[in-house]
Formats: structure tokens, sequence, C-alpha cells
């Protein structure tokens, strides 16, 4: 079985598939599910919000963030660490790629910046003997 695990600092994704991305068996093709959320407020003026989603992603996909939710995305997109093709904020929100491509910043129209950063990123494949 392959393991997709995607953590990200402000909207975490952990992501399992198929070892064929094949859909699992209660999701439809492409699409994702939100099975935790957890938010943490303790730190002034900051939320940390990590979330595990679980997704069933056609072939060339991959676990992304479309519009802040848990979305398949083109894979390509996630090789690349060019974020903000994911299209990852909200309707009203620029995105902006950080310098370094560790993640990226949705700005609200009023200026309110929520950065979300990509701690790690692994793909976890069977040993083949």
């Amino acid at each position: 079985m392959r393991m997709l695990s995607l953590s990200v600092a402000t909207a975490g994704t952990s992501v399992w598939m198929n070892p064929d991305r094949s859909p699992l068996p209660w999701l439809a093709a492409g699409t994702c599910e939100i099975v935790t959320l957890d938010r943490d407020s303790s730190q002034p003026r900051r939320t940390i919000a990590r979330q595990t989603a679980r997704c069933a992603c056609k072939k060339g996909q991959i676990a992304g963030t479309t519009r802040a939710r848990p979305a398949c995305v083109d894979a390509s997109i996630v090789r690349k660490k060019q974020w903000c093709e994911m299209v990852p904020c909200l309707e009203d929100e620029g995105c902006d790629l950080l310098v370094n491509k560790s993640g990226w910043t949705c700005t609200q129209p009023g200026g309110r910046v929520k950065t979300t950063t990509v701690s790690s990123y692994s793909l976890l494949l069977p040993q083949v003997r």
C-alpha cells in the first residue's frame, strides 16, 4: 500500500491512497473528505489549524488544497512546489508563493494574511522483493 503524507502547518493534510491510486471504497474518484480537524488558538493573534483528509485521487493527481479545502490536484504542481497553481485560497483572496517555495500566503481584501507552510512531504512505497 502506498501512503502519501503531506503535513502543512496552517492547513495540514495527511492523505492515504490505494497503491494504484484507485478510489478508496467509500470515496468517489477525485474527491476528498476531512477526517479530523484540530485548531490551536493559544497564541495571541495566531491560530494554527491541522486537518487530516482522505483522498481518492485519479491517475496523475495528488492530494492538495483548492479553495481552502482538501482536493485532488495535478501532481506536477506539488512536484514543482508551485502551490498557487492549486488555487488554495478563497475566491476573494490573493495567493503568493513563499520565496523559498515552502508554502503560500492567502491575502484577504482587508489585508489579513494567512500563511500555509508545507512542513514535510513523503511518499512511502512498498518494498519490492
